[in-house]
Formats: structure tokens, C-alpha cells, sequence
């Protein structure tokens, strides 16, 4: 297959002026050395979409070692597929070297998974190893072309998103690959191809098989980039949903709700973290779990609740403590926001995650109109000073009984004492 001449394009709307000016000086450092060098894949791939890269990637037929050796501020990163990290400026690109396509060297495990691919070959050998056409496109910083081996011209015109080779090897190699699929169809506006959509049962078994950080990974990837209301939409079409969450209804329109204010957020340049999506996704199980053990919400049974539907989901995706104790607090302040126990007000005001459990309460809020009330007292709370916000808890009904003062350790005066002696 590596065998076919490769397509030579210079007519195309890449603009010189759209490429990185470090990502072209590594190429050209490279190249001075005797080497082959390219711009490839996701930068080539979104400059041919009117999209705006990400990263630029570069790949050459110098090794790790070399790349290395050439670059003062470079290392040398991963056990499956080595490659140089190199930083210029305040910028990390990826230097990858040529991979062969077809070899007796590659490492698999038990369930068929790459784990060790270290032979190196041509650009046409590393065309013909990646996934999608779409990424296995080359660009030529000196010849302004684009060399495309496996069709990817093509398919970007069509809007179609095509494994490079047989379907199901590739899914075998690597069941990711499938939420790829799912990550740039959404990006992208794309089709996938059917013959990849035929393979989704089995690949959502295989992910079982998948390092739990690996899957947070992909989980980031998808749902963080700016388009996640989108990747939701497809991936809750599919049995992906639940190999990933199992406890979440994939047609939860707060879910839905959530992916769509953090592409929001994202766009406006505004901070995100995995800890919301993660407390809005479980939200479900968690709720049921309350509903079930603890209907008077207890503190501490709340907090029992949440690390048991935490420990269920980690069995899926490995969620980093960060961000389950994200969402283990933002779940924690619903009650105390629902509730409003005026002593507690300043309190809940002052916590950490406020203003995360807030907008929770909000997302939860349009589904509830009891819920979307008490989001607006809040929002009204917040935009007053602090003698106008205490009118508005001093007019709270009171709830709960007045704590009583404790009387010194070690005192043997009676009750009602003090009155007697004044």
C-alpha cells in the first residue's frame, strides 16, 4: 500500500502567514541537518477547514535520538511510541519519527492492544500507520505542498471521516480510536464512515481494556475542547455512553445543559474544569443513592454517598482526587443552598466552591421551578452589599432549633446562675 505515489497538492487555501513561526524553524533546523521534515496531521488537517490549530506537529525521518541530540531544550516522552518534545520559546511541539506501516517488531498485549511500536520507516510507511485520513496529511514548509497518500484531500472535502485500512484492525489495535472518531466528527462537523459506525458494540466492550487515565484523557479531549455539547450528542447515541459513565442517562438534559455552558465558558475565554462535568454527569446516581439512604440529608452521610458513587465511576474512568473532591463539594452545598439556615448564609458564601455548587443549582433549576426561585434568591444575594444581603436573611424564615451554649468544662454553677448574682 505504501507503494502508491503520493498526491502533490500546491493549490489549497493554507496561508503561510497561519503557520507557527517556531513549528517552522524546528522543520527547517531539521532539515539543515540532512533530515526530512513535515508539518502533520491535526494542524494540517484544521488549516484545511478554516480552523485555527491547536498544536503543530512535526514529523521526520530522524529518530527520538537524534531529534534529541539537535535540540538543546528537548526530551525524549513514551513507552509505546517514542517521541522528542522540543520547546521553543514558550511553545512544546511534538517531533515524531516516520513509522513503518507493516512490521513483525510491534508489541501487543492479551486483548490485541499496541503496546510497544519502536520501527521506524518512510513518509509513506507513517501515512499509511495513522487512523484517520484526514490526519495523515504533510505539509512542506519550503514547497508550500501538501502530500497526501491515503486520500485525506479528498475526504475533508466530503466531510467524511475514513480509518486509514481495515476497520476493525484498527479498532483492535486501539479502541480509543473510536472516540476519536466521535471527538473529530463533532469538531469537525464530519460523517463517520459506516463501516466504522458498524463496530461500535463491540469497541464500547473493548474499552474495559482501556488504563482508566487514559480514558480521562480522552474524557478531557472531548468534553473540554469547546464543542463537548456536540461530542455529547453523538457519543449518548452509542453504547460509548455508558462504558464511560454507566450511571448516566445519556438523554439527561442537565448533561446536555452542562456541555453546552462549558463550550460557552470556553468560547468566552472563561475557566473550566472537569470537576462540574464530573459532579453533573454522576448527578444522577448520586441523587438516587441520597433519595434512598439518606432522605433527611444528613452531613455525614452525604459526604459517605458521594465517595461510594465516586468509587463506582472510578471503576470506568480514573478521575483525579482534584477534581472528585470538586464535585464531592459541589454536591455537599446543594442541600445548604436549598435550605438557607440564616446563621449558615455568610458561610455558604464564603465556601470555595459557591459559586461552582451555584451555577449547579441553576442547571438544576431549569428542569425545577422551585429550584430556579431559590437560584434567583441567591443571584440577588450576591449582587448586594452586606448590609442589604443581611435584610435579606433576616427576612428567612427560621429553621432548626437554637443551638445551646455550652457551659465550661469543670463549672459547677447552676443554671440561671449569672441572673441570681446580678
Amino acid at each position: 500500500m505504501s507503494n502508491i505515489p503520493p498526491q502533490r497538492i500546491d493549490d489549497h487555501i493554507i496561508n503561510r502567514d497561519d503557520l507557527d513561526s517556531h513549528a517552522v524553524e524546528i522543520i527547517r533546523t531539521l532539515k539543515g541537518a540532512g533530515f526530512d521534515a513535515y508539518l502533520v496531521g491535526g494542524c494540517v488537517r484544521d488549516l484545511l477547514c478554516h480552523m485555527k490549530p491547536k498544536d503543530f506537529d512535526i514529523a521526520t525521518n530522524a529518530t527520538p535520538t537524534e531529534v534529541r541530540t539537535l535540540f538543546r531544550r528537548s526530551r525524549l516522552i513514551g513507552r509505546r511510541f517514542p517521541i522528542a518534545h522540543v520547546r521553543s520559546g514558550r511553545e512544546l511541539f511534538e517531533v515524531s519519527t516516520f513509522r513503518q506501516a507493516q512490521h513483525d517488531d510491534i508489541e501487543t498485549n492479551e486483548h490485541g492492544l499496541i503496546v510497544k511500536d519502536t520501527a521506524y520507516g518512510t513518509a509513506a510507511d507513517d501515512a499509511y500507520r495513522r487512523d484517520f485520513t484526514i490526519n495523515a496529511l504533510y505539509y512542506d514548509v519550503e514547497s508550500h505542498e501538501i502530500i497526501d497518500y491515503v486520500g485525506g484531500i479528498e475526504d475533508i472535502v466530503n466531510k467524511r471521516l475514513r480509518f486509514i485500512g481495515d476497520p476493525s484492525d484498527r479498532l483492535a489495535e486501539d479502541p480509543v480510536r473510536m472516540l476519536r472518531a466521535i471527538r473529530f466528527a463533532a469538531k469537525l462537523g464530519f460523517r463517520i464512515d459506516d463501516d466504522i459506525m458498524a463496530l461500535m458494540d463491540d469497541t464500547a466492550e473493548r474499552l474495559d481494556a482501556i488504563p482508566g487515565a487514559r480514558l480521562f484523557d480522552e474524557f478531557l479531549k472531548l468534553f473540554l475542547s469547546g464543542y463537548g455539547e456536540a461530542a455529547w450528542q453523538l457519543l449518548s447515541s452509542t453504547p460509548l455512553a455508558q462504558s464511560l459513565f454507566p450511571s448516566c442517562d445519556p438523554s439527561s438534559k442537565i448533561v446536555r445543559a452542562a456541555m453546552r455552558n462549558t463550550d460557552q465558558r470556553i468560547a468566552a475565554d472563561q475557566p473550566v474544569t472537569p470537576g462540574f462535568l464530573i459532579a453533573v454527569l454522576l448527578w444522577a446516581d448520586f441523587d438516587a443513592r441520597s433519595r434512598e439512604a439518606n432522605p433527611e440529608n444528613k452531613a455525614g452521610l452525604v459526604y459517605d454517598i458521594a465517595i461510594d458513587t465516586l468509587a463506582v465511576q472510578q471503576q470506568h474512568i480514573a478521575i483525579p482526587r482534584r477534581f472528585s473532591t470538586f464535585a464531592r463539594e459541589v454536591w455537599q452545598l446543594q442541600p445548604r443552598l436549598i435550605v438557607r439556615q440564616p446563621r449558615n448564609i455568610r458561610r455558604v458564601l464564603s465556601h470555595k466552591r459557591f459559586r461552582a455548587a451555584f451555577d449547579f443549582l441553576c442547571l438544576r433549576g431549569a428542569q425545577d421551578e422551585t429550584l430556579a426561585e431559590l437560584g434567583q434568591w441567591w443571584e440577588t444575594l450576591q449582587t448586594l452589599d452586606r448590609d442589604d444581603q443581611q435584610a435579606m436573611i433576616d427576612a428567612l424564615p427560621s429553621t432548626g432549633k437554637r443551638r445551646r451554649s455550652r457551659r465550661k468544662r469543670g463549672s459547677n454553677r447552676q443554671p440561671g446562675a449569672a441572673q441570681q448574682e446580678s
